[in-house]
């Protein structure tokens, strides 16, 4: 999704390249939509995406992210 996308739901985007693939986020997801990528980012790492349903926008991936702006919630 692009920033001037309109939807309805909330959801997180993961900035692929900062994630460092710690997968703090995806123990503290509460709706399990969160998972590892098999492909490697510039860094080598696994970065974690957002599997694209059920989201609550309840933040609690990103502040359990220790790497700043790496994830991003949004709250239509």
């Amino acid at each position: 999704m692009t920033d001037n996308t309109v939807t309805a739901v909330p959801f997180m985007v993961v900035d692929g390249e900062l994630c460092k693939g710690c997968q703090l986020c995806i123990g503290v997801c509460p709706k399990h939509v969160i998972a590892i990528s098999e492909k490697l980012n510039a860094s080598s790492y696994h970065p974690a995406y957002y599997t694209g349903s059920d989201c609550t926008g309840c933040g609690l991936c990103f502040y359990a992210c220790p790497e700043p702006g790496a994830i991003r919630v949004v709250k239509p």
